[in-house]
């Protein structure tokens, strides 16, 4: 189920959300002013995907475990243009970027940097050493876990920038 026009209270509670999760500004930066969005609803009426009515493209699910966004490319292009470096990011090495690009996940070994307030389970950014987006995932471990460790998963990509 969608709902046609803007639908001003659930923007409002989409900005909230991403705020809290993101930081201020967040929202207002995934869900500006000048955009129209389609809000799609669970049966019960709850807010389930946002997209951008003019690309159609996903920019957040809201997740019902805890209430918070997992990004799509469409808002992970939005958060990456926001979000000064290295705020949410998980920066990888060059010789990885086009196998993550493509939506492979995102080994410790091969990480160079990582935003320190970064927690496991978080929603993050992954890019490469230039800053270049490469895809929208979930961090796996803490931060000094990605940086020391050889082996494992640093983070589960959900997206890459040429499949998502």
């Amino acid at each position: 189920m969608s709902v046609g026009g803007i639908g001003d209270e659930l923007l409002r509670k989409a900005r909230i959300i991403a705020d809290y999760q993101f930081g201020s500004g967040a929202g207002e930066a995934l869900f500006p002013e000048h955009v129209e969005f389609e809000f799609i609803l669970t049966r019960s009426g709850r807010m389930s995907q946002i997209k951008d009515k003019g690309n159609g493209m996903r920019i957040a699910t809201l997740r019902s475990l805890d209430g918070l966004f997992t990004l799509g490319i469409e808002g992970a292009v939005r958060l990456h243009r926001f979000l000064e470096y290295p705020r949410m990011r998980v920066v990888m090495n060059n010789a990885v970027s086009e196998y993550i690009r493509a939506g492979g996940t995102a080994f410790c070994k091969h990480v160079i940097d990582v935003d320190p307030e970064i927690r496991a389970y978080d929603e993050v950014i992954v890019v490469d050493e230039r800053d270049n987006l490469l895809a929208t995932g979930k961090a796996m471990l803490s931060p000094e876990e990605m940086r020391t460790f050889e082996h494992g998963v640093a983070v589960k990509v959900r997206y890459g920038v040429e499949r998502g």
